[in-house]
């Protein structure tokens, strides 16, 4: 008798992240922060994590759109560093992160004389995100069949299953952890690999690359 739990089947939906205008520009630093500090959190959301799904990599220099700007429209080199370097996904929400940017650039605003301005066709437009989700029609019963499937997998489908699937309630975790451990403790080693894998300073290829490697040992498991 198979005493396995049963699990709803894995369904695997790809996406695309629409840029759209929020109307609010930042010419200054000073005007950045104190736009930082009201947007929407889907503008924070964008302006970290937007660039994993953009054309082609915009600026492989920064990690943020915040930090690029700051650096090449600003030159403050410094506090574009200091941008680069935060991490989102280590931040509980998207309000504890725009906190943290928040206090940087008031850090460096304490240090300034005079604010740093750009130029008026410099200026940071800030946008924000809307996630469009297709489902692709694929099923998933088996654990094999997700270490199987994951390598040819889209980016728009790594991105909304590993990357989005953070800021969804009620788990606020990615999707393949929370199927995985609906199987119990059969693969708990796998999820602790899958968990020790950094969403953000990486592109989309190589992130689908380390996740089918943290999966490479679901077979082994199975068989347990």
């Amino acid at each position: 008798m198979d005493d396995r739990p049963q699990v709803l089947p894995f369904v695997i939906k790809d996406c695309a992240l629409l840029s759209i205008a929020t109307g609010r520009r930042a010419q200054s630093l000073r005007e950045l922060r104190d736009h930082v500090s009201g947007i929407e959190t889907s503008s924070i959301y964008y302006h970290f994590w937007g660039r994993l799904l953009r054309p082609r990599f915009d600026d492989p220099e920064y990690n943020n759109d915040f930090a690029a700007w700051v650096g090449h429209a600003l030159g403050e080199l410094a506090l574009a560093e200091r941008l680069a370097v935060i991490d989102p996904a280590t931040f509980g929400d998207l309000e504890d992160l725009r906190t943290e940017v928040v206090n940087v650039i008031d850090e460096h605003l304490d240090l300034m004389e005079y604010p740093a301005a750009a130029r008026r066709q410099d200026q940071f437009h800030f946008r924000r995100a809307q996630t469009v989700v297709f489902d692709t029609g694929r099923r998933l019963t088996q654990p094999a069949e997700l270490a199987a499937a994951v390598a040819n997998l889209s980016l728009g489908s790594i991105y909304y299953h590993f990357v989005d699937a953070r800021r969804r309630p009620p788990q606020l975790v990615d999707d393949f952890r929370a199927w995985l451990s609906g199987f119990g403790e059969r693969h708990a080693d796998t999820v602790r690999r899958i968990e020790g894998v950094d969403p953000y300073f990486t592109s989309l290829a190589d992130l689908r690359a380390m996740l089918a490697n943290a999966l490479d040992g679901v077979a082994n498991e199975e068989r347990r």
